[in-house]
């Protein structure tokens, strides 16, 4: 099966850092032509996007927390373009609090993770639908976790974001089939900055009780959303873990 993307179309979330950059570049090289989303990370869209070989690429801007903001990121991109043949929701943020510390995680925290975690990638999803109808044969990754059905990570909050995420994906690929498949990708911890005081010594020490022994790299991750795209043509309200086998732990 062939792996040239060439006259497909795609949108990355969170494409301007970590796993979301990665995948742009594995998008991007390819041959799709790529919209790297961004919240506050302008800089660094924009030397993501004079790196990219290919052309027709562009950076679009999206607050996931804000609906306006999403509404008109999806009407732009609706506006420039006929169809979508990619979706990537990468997009996301949390915040180390111990799952023990119950006061630490108040109202306002928890609001904001779900409506930027959860809302926001189903907003996403909702208001490019016509698109993605368009290109006949679309693909929506969603960044999940293996804190979704671990029920371990960076918050109580965050896990809840992530098993969410599970279930929306399995509840969308059942009512956008057959022009839309929808899948999850669910890495463990991954070697970028996503985490707040995790760095790559820590995901070495990590990476010592796992089968595999390796710590995973944004690549590792983007490969995995890339076989949905490319190969798993049979795949909908599918899951795959990629942490070098520590949830067996």
């Amino acid at each position: 099966m062939s792996e040239d993307l060439t006259g497909k179309i795609a949108f990355v979330t969170g494409g301007s850092n970590g796993i979301g950059a990665a995948t742009v570049r594995q998008l991007a090289e390819a041959g799709a032509q790529v919209i790297i989303g961004y919240n506050s990370g302008k800089e660094r869209a924009e030397a993501l996007l004079s790196e990219l070989p290919g052309d027709g690429h562009s950076v679009q801007q999206l607050t996931l927390e804000d609906s306006a903001s999403v509404k008109g990121a999806c009407d732009n991109i609706k506006a420039n373009n006929s169809k979508l043949d990619v979706l990537v929701n990468s997009a996301g943020f949390t915040k180390p609090i111990p799952h023990d510390d119950l006061d630490a995680l108040d109202d306002e925290f928890l609001d904001h993770m779900l409506i930027a975690n959860v809302r926001g990638p189903f907003s996403v999803i909702r208001g490019l639908r016509p698109l993605l109808v368009a290109g006949g044969d679309s693909v929506i990754v969603n960044l999940s976790s293996v804190s979704g059905f671990k029920g371990s990570g960076s918050s109580i909050a965050y896990v809840a974001c992530k098993a969410a995420i599970d279930t929306m994906s399995l509840a969308l690929a059942r009512v956008l089939g057959p022009e839309i498949r929808v899948n999850c990708v669910s890495p463990g911890a991954v070697a970028t900055d996503f985490v707040a005081g995790r760095d790559r010594e820590k995901l070495e020490k990590l990476a010592e009780s796992s089968p595999l022994q390796k710590v995973v790299d944004p690549e590792d991750v983007a490969l995995a959303i890339m076989a949905y795209v490319t190969h798993l043509k049979h795949s909908t309200g599918a899951r795959m873990v990629v942490d070098s086998g520590r949830f067996l732990k």
